[in-house]
């Protein structure tokens, strides 16, 4: 009878310890599983914390291609029309602009209707592409895609360090009568970056 339950026993912790091992297995592969279905920070896009990007052309072109919702593709397209040829500094720049507005109450409060805000109305529109009389055509489809994973970086919370809070700017080829009021935050390629002082109000 000790024989029979000493095989018994045996058995049982054979197959306790069978069991243990494949449950083992079934949480690590879930761990993993788990880890795969995180989303980081930056959508995937960036293989490290947005405080160490470049702004250079080289780390930009080493990205993966940027993709993205209505936001994205918005914000991607008013940097390729209003900031295509700038350095990729001067790229970042002008998407904080964007962003600083939305997250202003000045400003609507989004992407999408920031961009187009006075589209329309004659002398109103914000973004001089959405109002001159041209259709909108992406012919540089490299262009698009540089700025594409600036958009891409800066809807994922990339950090704007660049314009000191800008909320407006121009390029050096005219000077509008607001920016005789505004606060000027800095100069990059041939923009002038302002931000809104308090209690003036835009003419």
């Amino acid at each position: 009878m000790r024989v029979i339950l000493t095989l018994f026993m045996s058995l049982f912790l054979a197959g306790a310890a069978v069991a243990e091992a494949d449950m083992n297995q079934v949480l690590k592969t879930e761990q993993r599983g788990l880890k795969a279905m995180k989303p980081t920070r930056l959508s995937g896009l960036l293989q490290e914390p947005p405080s160490k990007l470049s702004y250079s052309s080289k780390w930009l072109s080493s990205l993966p291609k940027a993709s993205g919702g209505a936001e994205w593709r918005c914000l991607s397209e008013a940097l390729y029309f209003e900031a295509r040829g700038e350095s990729v500094k001067g790229q970042f720049a002008v998407a904080e602009v964007i962003l600083n507005r939305v997250d202003s109450a000045r400003f609507p409060g989004s992407v999408c209707d920031v961009i187009n805000q006075g589209t329309g109305r004659k002398y109103a529109c914000q973004f001089t592409y959405t109002c001159d009389g041209h259709k909108e055509v992406i012919a540089e489809p490299k262009a698009f895609q540089r700025v594409a994973k600036v958009a891409k970086l800066m809807l994922s919370g990339a950090p704007r360090e660049l314009t000191g809070g800008a909320t407006y700017y121009h390029t050096n080829a005219v000077r509008p009568r607001w920016s005789r009021k505004f606060a000027r935050t800095t100069t990059i390629g041939v923009h002038h970056f302002y931000r809104h002082p308090s209690k003036i109000a835009m003419n």
